[in-house]
């Protein structure tokens, strides 16, 4: 079978992405890491675009298209050489947003996931909490049912787009201890009580905001909870597929970028006389990320193949996450040794790719997490 498959409309998006991200997107590339931050304006030309909406149904603003546009977007998006403001955008379209149409009632899908995907207003995913990152069945920020509301109490850490963001789909514990007492809710952030306490500094994916989030008494309603109470811990599970599928594709897609950029730097620069790619050690080790790059690209397209079939491929879906994301730190090693010194300067692509590379493999479950994931699932 062919993967991608090949249509005119396909094609013509997947252009119109790419004429995008490389006029509006890719000349300010350096300017917003060097800034910290990018502009919130960006939301609103996406959601112009329709880039929030691609596989979402047109009833609630999007495009209806299946899962194979979603992939077009998010490997063009890497044209953008600006994996901070790539994280800030996938986070709206494919982390924050699928659960509410999951799970959220046919209100809460005109309130929030509507204004979301035309880009009117920024949504954010609170799982992660200073004492629990992967392990989401221990997470303590707490969610107290009084009366017809809910009082939220706790703390969230290392949360994309948490600083500038109008709501957030947030995890609490709204049960008993373990995974069976946790729920979904939608927490829209001009509640009371609600504090953002940083923008965190990080290694690299600089231009996006990365929240410290206090909640002290913060009081939804009931009718702010997606499904059904305590059942949390599932969709989150549901959702990190989904997660997990876009973070292997933008690997891949980066993958293509960074060796584009050192075949052409070693093509351009010579030493001893000759472009440094005529070097049979450089030939050979492009011959080598070339094929491995090819073969984490179709184990993620075997992955998405099943995912628009309606399938749940978690094994596919973890073994991608897995080799992409370790595959990417060992192509951003040798692409910026292509490079030599000018690998090192920020000015350069591949310094900028090369730091941000290193979240892959910490980011929507850790490589660790995938390793115990597929060993329990083939009873290691």
């Amino acid at each position: 079978m062919s993967w991608p498959p090949v249509s005119e409309e396909l094609t013509m998006f997947r252009k119109t992405v790419r004429d995008f991200v490389e006029k509006e997107m890719a000349p300010h590339a350096l300017e917003w890491d060097e800034a910290g931050i990018f502009p919130k304006e960006i939301f609103k030309r996406f959601g112009e675009m329709g880039f929030f909406g691609i596989s979402y149904p047109e009833e609630f603003g999007g495009s209806g298209l299946d899962y194979w546009f979603s992939v077009a977007f998010l490997e063009e998006l890497t044209r953008s050489k600006n994996a901070g403001v790539n994280m800030a955008m996938t986070v709206q379209s494919d982390i924050a947003l699928p659960p509410i149409l999951e799970f959220g009632s046919d209100e809460l899908k005109k309130e929030f996931l509507m204004p979301a995907i035309a880009g009117d207003r920024i949504a954010a995913l609170g799982v992660t909490e200073p004492d629990a990152g992967s392990d989401v069945a221990n997470i303590r920020t707490t969610a107290r049912k009084v009366g017809g509301d809910y009082v939220i109490n706790g703390a969230k850490t290392y949360i994309t787009n948490g600083c500038r963001a109008d709501f957030i789909v947030l995890a609490v514990r709204s049960g008993d201890e373990g995974y069976g007492g946790i729920s979904l809710v939608l927490f829209p952030t001009d509640t009371p009580g609600f504090q953002v306490s940083q923008s965190l500094k990080k290694l690299g994916n600089l231009s996006s905001d990365t929240g410290l989030l206090f909640f002290e008494e913060c009081k939804i309603p009931e009718r702010y909870v997606l499904g059904e109470e305590n059942h949390g811990f599932y969709y989150i599970m549901t959702g990190f597929q989904r997660e997990r599928l876009a973070a292997s594709l933008l690997a891949v897609a980066g993958m293509d970028r960074m060796m584009e950029d050192a075949v052409r730097y070693t093509q351009e620069r010579q030493a001893f006389g000759r472009p440094i790619s005529k070097f049979q050690v450089w030939r050979h080790r492009f011959a080598e990320m070339m094929t491995n790059i090819e073969a984490a690209r179709q184990l993620t397209y075997m992955a998405v193949d099943k995912f628009v079939a309606g399938e749940n491929p978690i094994k596919e879906i973890t073994m991608a996450k897995l080799f992409t994301s370790e595959l990417s730190q060992k192509v951003a090693y040798d692409c910026l040794q292509a490079h030599g010194g000018a690998g090192y300067m920020t000015e350069y692509d591949i310094a900028r790719s090369y730091r941000d590379a290193r979240l892959l493999t910490i980011g929507a479950g850790s490589s660790e997490v995938m390793k115990e994931i597929l060993g329990k699932m083939e009873g290691f």
